[in-house]
């Protein structure tokens, strides 16, 4: 009786809880996809065999959310399980921005490299680096290693912006010394190149603001010279992250192990590898999905020739919703015909209508998760919460705030309830939308960019600051019934005005 007083202290003491479940852990983030990209959703112009494969063999939830429509506060939220705009310095990461997750926070790698997992991040960051801003010629600190990353490989930035370098864990890879590599706001030079005065030259042109300094023919937002050997071709990034994860997980299988495979597909500049160039008729947009699954399709194999797919649980889900025209001409809009980017769903990129942060989501663990689909509210802060419950891990009452323990939904348990709101927001801009059952709110504090539609259909919207749609009728929030429905207004302006001021929802 003693001895199991003592072991049952012991795990206590270790964090570990009786059934904690340690299964391999992947999340598969795409960049910018949207709710109609991918067959499996409803696309016709294009089929992702992989990505379908992925959905068939687990959950499909028609109503995965990611907590934002834009990227570097997803990816905050994601990691931190906290809004993003409950934190200052949320907003699209600059070239030279300061890691936005400081030291010290409770994150998702953090939480599983507590219950013994190896822990890596292999992709797009843009969630800054470096403190006051990168020391790109020396270490680069505080970064991903810094708040329970055991490895990371990284694009530091997104790829419309500069440097096009990697980053692997606190250095620049292949950087020579004796070519700094100089990363600024300012032009360095009367004659640098930029899309301005060297516009002819580019293999892919810009529609607007993606204009300064010139890499492989795409010119970039911000100013960078230097580290000529350190520097990437925008055609191979694919092939490396696979490459790399293919590696990191051959190294690791011995052990629970957490990736964060942070693809930029199909962000801009959209230039995917030759072999997928023209393979569809939807332009360098299309291709880049194509692209995109066979990135997924590639580390599924490696799990089934590791034997390691019966215990891995892949969770692959976008940043945001799907835009067009993002600042280069690549013919997304030309070429859109029929393809609805966002499904049924109104807006986009930017946006807080549904169209923005309702994505695909898709959970797959073989002999675990039984293949279906689920309606229910999940959102990509809830992974935090979620896998801490799964691997008998506790979380700070003052951390992952916004994260909620939706395990069950996840593994699509029948039976299992989702989230019962979800608030929705844009780059921070005010903007924000609340779901709560059927019902979605909408405040408009800024108009313009952020109402975002990626479709043929122009939609009104509310002509005041809040508007109310009925979803379960009307999923593309065409019909704003908040003169009807004052109660239901008044009730969720409330809900969602305390959400905002609260420092909190996490029950």
């Amino acid at each position: 009786m003693n001895r199991f007083l003592n072991l049952a202290f012991v795990l206590l003491l270790a964090g570990v809880s009786y059934g904690a479940e340690k299964p391999n852990i992947i999340v598969i983030m795409a960049d910018d996809l949207g709710y109609g990209d991918v067959s499996c959703y409803g696309a016709t112009r294009l089929q992702t065999p992989s990505i379908d494969k992925l959905a068939g063999e687990g959950t499909r939830f028609t109503s995965g959310y990611c907590s934002a429509s834009t990227c570097t506060p997803t990816r905050f939220s994601l990691l931190t399980g906290t809004y993003a705009f409950r934190q200052k310095g949320t907003g699209i990461a600059p070239p030279n921005g300061p890691a936005i997750i400081k030291p010290g926070t409770e994150t998702l790698p953090s939480i599983l490299k507590r219950a013994g997992y190896a822990t890596a991040v292999i992709g797009k960051w843009h969630l800054g680096l470096g403190e006051p801003a990168p020391n790109w010629n020396g270490e680069i600190k505080p970064g991903p290693l810094e708040i329970g990353f055991d490895h990371c490989y990284l694009l530091p930035t997104t790829n419309d912006r500069v440097p096009q370098v990697y980053v692997e864990d606190r250095s620049v890879k292949n950087l020579d010394p004796l070519d700094p590599l100089i990363v600024g706001d300012t032009k360095p030079s009367e004659n640098h190149p930029t899309g301005l005065t060297h516009r002819q030259a580019l293999k892919m042109d810009w529609s607007h603001g993606h204009n300064q300094t010139i890499h492989n023919g795409i010119s970039r937002i911000g100013f960078y010279t230097g580290g000529e050997k350190a520097r990437f071709r925008d055609e191979d990034l694919a092939d490396e992250w696979v490459k790399q994860s293919n590696l990191w997980i051959e190294a690791n299988k011995e052990r629970p192990f957490f990736l964060f495979f942070a693809s930029h597909d199909i962000h801009v500049p959209r230039i995917a590898h030759e072999r997928f160039q023209g393979k569809t008729n939807l332009g360098p947009r299309g291709d880049c999905i194509l692209q995109l699954d066979w990135c997924v399709g590639e580390l599924s194999n490696t799990l089934d020739r590791l034997g390691l797919a019966e215990n891995t649980m892949i969770v692959f889900c976008s940043d945001n919703g799907p835009v067009l025209d993002d600042g280069y001409k690549d013919d997304a809009v030309e070429k859109l015909g029929n393809h609805e980017p966002a499904g049924p769903f109104r807006g986009g990129k930017y946006s807080v209508w549904e169209g923005g942060t309702r994505i695909p989501f898709i959970t797959r663990w073989k002999g675990r998760i039984k293949p279906g689909v689920s309606d229910q509210v999940v959102c990509t802060i809830d992974l935090a919460a979620s896998v801490a419950a799964m691997t008998g891990q506790s979380i700070a009452q003052d951390a992952c705030r916004d994260s909620f323990d939706l395990l069950d939904a996840l593994l699509g348990k029948p039976g299992a309830m989702g989230r019962d709101h979800l608030l929705q927001q844009d780059n921070g801009s005010g903007n924000f939308g609340l779901r709560t059952g059927d019902w979605k709110l909408v405040k408009l504090k800024q108009r313009g960019k952020s109402q975002a539609v990626v479709s043929t259909q122009e939609l009104s919207g509310p002509t005041g600051q809040y508007g109310l749609y009925r979803l379960s009728d009307d999923p593309g929030e065409r019909t704003d019934v908040s003169t009807t429905n004052p109660k239901i207004v008044d009730q969720m302006t409330v809900q969602l005005e305390k959400l905002i001021v609260s420092e909190r929802s996490r029950p």
